[in-house]
């Protein structure tokens, strides 16, 4: 039998789905259902206990179980007769994930992907873990990670033949999960909105200063992560400094957080510095050595918050990374429909970071020999290597004896270089899946790309992405989570349209087509309707036409991706700033009150919250423009307003005779020219300054 035949000497269910990752395993000899009904019942007619594995596609020790575990026939074998096998991708079905990764990790003080959760036939877990080995692993001072193979044997074991036990478990992780989601939020009372001032956030700035790493920027040890809403929110405490708004003495000044976070994570190996974009993570404190895959979110983020520190400060650097970034997603991520993919792998040819890293070799054989020297010495390419014997790319700066201009278009012309030498490897996997979530993340860094930046092509890119979403994910009205090879399919989550609604708001501040704002505004309507928890606020993170779990899930704290309640906060409040509606303003205010305690304790877990409730505490600056957005007088006016960085404030632009945005956004209504010239009216706290006609009066406004 040939390596092909022997390959796909097994199908399962699985081949009729889109996700990339499950059709990885639709080859499996493992019996696997996608999660549905059929399993479901399955496995209460047969009284079979579920295997629950959850991973996604670009994830290193997915691939590695897959190999070692479900490519195994003896161990399917053992899969198929004990258990109902299902298979979920985490990145489709973050309820699933979110439900069983909370018990996973009350169970055993960690989580991660794969995640391997064993639940009864109504799917109660009872027991989980994340990766188990093929073999017992013994790793010292007595612990020893059992095999999966024993793992299966003894849960096994234990539904057939300790049931009570494991019923009592199952009913403790069922009552336990059902407690997190039904929890009212406690009103604290501490910061009443109406008393509360930006000087409460130097709380949150000295709690993210304790954990800061002054050597290396970021917080905490390795692995460290990005952790970008949490820079996002010392550039928004720097300003309120800046402003006099805040005036007790920082631990760490703000801006230098940022600062030195963002130079080290764009010089270290986390950085793609010649293909642009950014790895998941870093495995050392340092940024040296990444998890190699490459995930849209993070790409997502990191561009914002480069972009808005560019805004900030004004080095170009930042500007550089933020373009750099964005022009990977738009060579690499993009769909012909205009859609962006959700990940690439980490691996290429069964290797990790194969296709990232250098020998001296391969960079001598393609680069005339000063080039290639003065290349080596810069990126800290050596013989031995900083990656099992090969080169991950990072800035050393070490003294070239050579001028900065020398210098810099030396290492240009390497970079182009090697960056088409590298494209002649075969690429990591890509994960050509189009999510709505991840989606309206990236289509606000390239709206606001566009606005601030000046950048029409990266306009037209975002108004591809939204005409893409909102024709092939929707239907009936429906928002759906996934799009890939011309289906969609699953409704939508809370984060898809809090998410999209996002992207859409900051692209009709960067076109001013009141078509977006429309579009954002009816998402939000149906978030409210669909998921609003009315009896203890804020939003449940699945719809109420959703299919019944043992829980509900409802997501409050901010992780690799903000949740879906501080988005929706955010995009509520710019909403009641935008339109005048007070039910906006009072669905932001009855989730964040009561958490605004809690949030400036633990920054890092509230950081995009935080943001919120800094927008909520601060009032937003209400900017209408009254002209024609291409007409020189009126874009100077704009130019004013997009030179600067603004968190707090909602920007909208319509001619006088445009009726269709007069009528769309309030902030636009009744606004009349002043002398016949494109006007600017500024607002804030529910008080209006005088309209102005000229750049240097609203200069000294803003």
């Amino acid at each position: 039998m040939s390596e092909a035949q022997e390959q796909y000497k097994y199908t399962n269910r699985l081949i009729n789905e889109t996700s990339p990752y499950l059709l990885q395993h639709a080859h499996n000899p493992v019996d696997w259902y996608p999660w549905g009904e059929e399993a479901l019942q399955k496995a209460r007619q047969e009284d079979k206990p579920i295997l629950l594995s959850v991973g996604y596609s670009a994830c290193h020790w997915c691939h590695v179980m897959e190999r070692e575990s479900f490519e195994n026939e003896a161990t399917a074998q053992l899969l198929n007769r004990y258990f109902v096998a299902i298979k979920v991708d985490r990145e489709e079905r973050p309820d699933i994930d979110v439900i069983y990764m909370q018990a996973v990790q009350a169970l055993t003080q960690q989580g991660g992907w794969p995640m391997t959760v064993f639940l009864t036939p109504d799917g109660r877990p009872f027991y989980g873990g994340t990766y188990f080995p093929p073999d017992d692993r013994n790793y010292g001072r007595g612990q020893v990670m059992p095999s999966f193979s024993r793992v299966l044997l003894s849960m096994a074991d234990a539904y057939a033949n300790r049931r009570q036990d494991v019923e009592k478990q199952a009913t403790q992780f069922a009552d336990y999960l059902n407690q997190r989601s039904n929890t009212p939020l406690r009103r604290m009372n501490i910061h009443p909105m109406e008393t509360a001032s930006p000087e409460m956030l130097s709380s949150a700035s000295q709690a993210l200063a304790s954990e800061f790493d002054a050597q290396w920027g970021g917080f905490g040890n390795a692995p460290k992560f990005p952790n970008t809403m949490s820079l996002e929110l010392l550039l928004r405490i720097h300003l309120h400094r800046l402003h006099g708004e805040i005036t007790t003495s920082p631990q760490i000044a703000e801006l230098e957080m940022v600062e030195v976070s963002l130079q080290h994570m764009a010089n270290g190996g986390i950085y793609d510095h010649l293909g642009g974009g950014f790895h998941r993570y870093s495995v050392d404190a340092e940024w040296l050595v990444p998890h190699f895959e490459k995930m849209l979110y993070d790409n997502a983020l990191l561009s914002r918050v480069y972009l808005h520190a560019y805004l900030v400060t004004g080095n170009l650097f930042y500007r550089r990374i933020a373009e750099e970034t964005l022009d990977y997603v738009v060579r690499e991520m993009t769909s012909p429909e205009g859609g962006f993919y959700s990940t690439q792998d980490a691996d290429s040819e069964g290797e990790e970071g194969k296709f990232f890293t250098w020998t001296p070799q391969e960079i001598k054989q393609a680069l005339p020999p000063d080039d290639a020297e003065l290349f080596m010495r810069y990126y800290d390419v050596t013989q031995r290597g900083n990656f099992e014997g090969k080169n991950i790319l990072h800035v050393q700066s070490p003294n070239t004896q050579v001028s900065e201009e020398v210098l810099q278009e030396s290492l240009r012309r390497s970079r182009d270089v090697l960056f088409r030498v590298r494209e002649q490897r075969i690429k990591p996997g890509r994960d050509e899946k189009i999510l709505t979530s991840w989606n309206g993340l990236m289509l606000r860094s390239f709206a606001e790309a566009a606005r601030y930046l000046k950048r029409a092509d990266y306009l037209q890119v975002a108004v591809r992405n939204a005409s893409c979403l909102l024709s092939e994910l929707r239907r009936d009205g429906r928002l759906l989570r996934t799009y890939k090879d011309g289906r969609a399919s699953l409704h939508g989550y809370l984060a898809d349209y809090t998410f999209l609604a996002d992207g859409l708001l900051a692209l009709y501040e960067a076109s001013f087509d009141p078509r977006w704002f429309v579009e954002a505004r009816a998402l939000m309507d149906g978030a409210i309707t669909l998921f609003a928890d009315e009896q203890n606020a804020g939003f449940f993170d699945t719809g109420s036409d959703h299919e019944a779990l043992i829980s509900r899930p409802k997501d409050i704290m901010d992780n690799a991706l903000p949740a879906g309640n501080s988005v929706a906060c955010d995009v509520l409040l710019r909403l009641a700033a935008f339109s005048g509606e007070p039910s906006y303003r009072q669905h932001a205010d009855a989730y964040l009150q009561p958490l605004a305690e809690i949030m400036i304790q633990h920054p890092q877990a509230f950081a995009h919250a935080l943001g919120a409730l800094d927008f909520a505490i601060s009032g937003s600056k209400e900017i209408a423009v009254i002209g024609t957005a291409r007409a020189e007088d009126t874009h100077a006016l704009l130019e004013v307003v997009n030179s600067q960085y603004l968190p707090n404030s909602v920007l909208a632009c319509g001619a006088p005779d445009d009726t269709q945005s007069r009528a769309a956004i309030a902030l636009l209504a009744d606004r009349p020219l002043k002398d016949d010239k494109p006007t600017v009216y500024v607002c804030q706290n529910f008080a209006c300054q005088a309209p102005v006609t000229t750049a240097e009066e609203l200069e000294s406004l803003l």
